[in-house]
């Protein structure tokens, strides 16, 4: 008996999706995505401002992209994902596409629907392309899970209510409870 035949999807079937559609291209396997809840757009929107504007007052050079932001992590024509929030250092990564490479910090904002995906696949993923560190904040359990691949890699978790350091810029923290309130 033959094994099924698994469909291999490329570039081009991501980049043609029917518009309003959103998914992520992981080695060759579509992943679609749920639409967010409103506790995932605030923490999204309230990280990005939060990252942005330390960025501007410090005059750094890195860029913050909130989703849907495309990221072909490894350049390769079988993964495009969507993070949450991706911080780029670099601009000669960047195209009118998004995103060529990984990017320096990558959020993701954990929904029911996106669990396996952001601790086991992307994880994975972000880890062997270069990402430097990964956050995946867990708003049903009011915790972020912190990797640093850089140097001394670590693993850390965090209660919504602590100062969690941002390891690629030396001199800040994020209290997730005070940008929900």
């Amino acid at each position: 008996m033959p094994l099924p035949i698994e469909n291999i999807y490329t570039s081009e079937d991501y980049w043609n999706l029917p518009e309003g559609q959103r998914a992520e291209l992981i080695d060759g396997q579509l992943y679609n995505m749920a639409p967010p809840n409103r506790i995932h757009q605030k923490l999204v929107q309230q990280l990005s401002l939060t990252v942005g504007n330390y960025i501007t007052d410090k005059k750094g050079s890195c860029e913050v992209y909130p989703a849907p932001f495309a990221v072909n992590l490894t350049a390769n024509d079988k993964t495009w994902v969507e993070p949450d929030i991706s911080v780029i250092c670099d601009k000669d990564k960047l195209s009118d596409r998004g995103c060529e490479g990984a990017p320096d910090w990558i959020v993701e904002i954990v929904s029911p629907a996106s669990t396996r995906t952001d601790y086991i696949i992307k994880l994975f993923k972000y880890r062997t392309a270069g990402v430097r560190e990964y956050w995946i904040v867990n708003p049903m359990k009011n915790a972020v899970q912190t990797y640093v691949f850089v140097g001394e890699e670590s693993s850390n978790l965090y209660s919504f209510d602590d100062e969690i350091p941002v390891h690629i810029f030396n001199d800040m923290t994020i209290k997730i409870s005070d940008l929900l309130s």
